[in-house]
């Protein structure tokens, strides 16, 4: 089976569920049941869950465990350029995204194992990953969840080492909930009886009443952030405490505050998890980790060299008024350290608060160019998503592309301001697109 093929049958799957989502284990359970339940065949689990910052906390955690010489599979999504991406197969020395006959074989023995029968694209996926990962030895999983926590597919894992739970803020709402509580009560859904709890940094004090109220029920030793470990920063370095001590490291590789607390939860995770992480680890994963289409800078590349000469561009997956206020800070702290125009590229999907995203950025921002997102059939019409931008404050106008943006910084700013800042951001669609447009795609 080619990799052509195997995209071929995740596509026919699609139009199983053309909706994308429907909540529910039974369908999933299933089919991992057909292929001998590889779920509970996996090295130790750390699963992770939350609205914001569970990729990065993903990958620092894959960082930390790989400085530390252990080899760590990784199941995230989405995938930005390829399906292949969602899956990195650990191995000595680090990882390696699956290759294609590999991904093609798993995809074509978990599409017979199912026969037909009606399942979400992501359940398949999924089981693919707990393929793959049961098939390949490995000293740990990292396996982010997809929607939610409770009835999210990679929800049968029945023993994690430990279960994280990131930032909780309102995302997915016609699927979770329309309030705080009840998003961080589909969330804490993956705290398992007696499995040690992770909680990393929470804006709403009523997600963490709701996660620490779910661990205490299930006896699961809990962590938060905030009380039991923190991180901060001292003398351009971050620090990080919990009740063993202090670690004094490198600032993280991934730009912004926001990152400072992500990282504290990856340690607080693999140290629950029963990995031993020194200094010198620690200290080294702060300076490899990589998360892309994350506030990426993108320094080269065919989209890049259409932009003004020596323009600072960061490209950004967040997509929710959470993702937006975290961006704006990182955004914020570089004009203070660096003072340059800040533009920004923006593609929006309609499930979003596009409104909500943009006023993150009210006062920052000099002027938006809506862009559509060719990739997604919800993508939101240039034009529309310009108006989303003015009722947040900002000045706005609908281009046909990316491309088409860069070159219009290019074309009228003048020769005596300072080479612009630009964020592309707004969907993880439009993320991958330019990943893929300007010839660096995820490896």
């Amino acid at each position: 089976m080619t990799l052509l093929s195997a995209h071929g049958e995740i596509e026919r799957l699609m139009t199983l569920h053309p909706k994308g989502f429907d909540l529910s284990l039974e369908r999933v359970t299933r089919l991992l049941e057909k292929l001998g339940n590889p779920q509970d065949r996996l090295p130790p689990v750390i699963h992770i869950a939350g609205t914001n910052g569970k990729g990065s906390c993903a990958a620092f955690a894959r960082a930390l465990l790989e400085a530390a010489g252990y080899s760590v599979h990784v199941h995230t999504s989405p995938h930005l350029v390829h399906w292949n991406e969602r899956y990195r197969l650990g191995a000595p020395g680090g990882g390696r995204l699956v290759e294609d006959a590999m991904f093609a074989d798993a995809i074509r023995r978990v599409a017979d194992a199912n026969q037909g029968q009606t399942i979400t694209v992501f359940e398949i996926l999924t089981a693919v990953g707990f393929v793959l990962f049961s098939e390949h030895p490995a000293d740990a999983a990292i396996i982010e969840v997809g929607l939610g926590g409770r009835f999210d597919a990679t929800n049968v894992i029945r023993q994690p080492a430990v279960s994280v739970v990131m930032p909780i803020s309102l995302d997915h709402e016609a699927y979770l909930g329309d309030r705080i509580e009840l998003i961080a009560a589909e969330k804490a859904g993956i705290l398992k009886p007696g499995c040690p709890a992770v909680i990393g940094q929470q804006e709403f004090d009523a997600a963490l009443d709701v996660i620490a109220d779910t661990a205490e029920r299930l006896g699961s030793p809990v962590a938060i952030y905030g009380q039991d470990f923190l991180a901060f920063g001292e003398n351009g370095r971050m620090v990080y405490q919990d009740e063993d001590g202090l670690m004094d490291l490198s600032p993280p590789r991934l730009p912004g505050r926001h990152q400072f607390a992500n990282a504290a939860a990856a340690i607080a995770a693999v140290k629950a998890a029963g990995f031993d992480i020194g200094q010198r680890a620690a200290d080294k994963a702060m300076e490899t980790v990589s998360w892309p289409g994350r506030m990426q800078k993108l320094a080269q590349g065919r989209l890049v060299d259409l932009g003004p000469a020596g323009a600072d561009i960061w490209l950004d997956g967040g997509h929710n008024p959470g993702a937006g206020l975290v961006v704006a800070e990182a955004l914020a702290e570089q004009e203070e350290k660096n003072p340059r125009p800040l533009f920004m590229i923006a593609g929006m999907i309609n499930t979003k608060d596009q409104a909500g995203y943009f006023r993150a950025f009210h006062g920052l921002v000099r002027h938006v160019y809506t862009v559509p997102v060719s990739t997604s059939d919800a993508g939101v019409p240039n034009d529309e998503l310009a108006v989303r931008a003015a009722e947040a404050g900002l000045s706005a106008e609908p281009v046909n592309s990316v491309g088409e943006a860069l070159m219009l910084l290019r074309d009228t700013l003048g020769e005596d301001e300072a080479p612009p800042r630009i964020l592309i951001g707004g969907s993880l669609y439009l993320a991958g697109t330019v990943l893929a447009e300007n010839g660096t795609p995820p490896v």
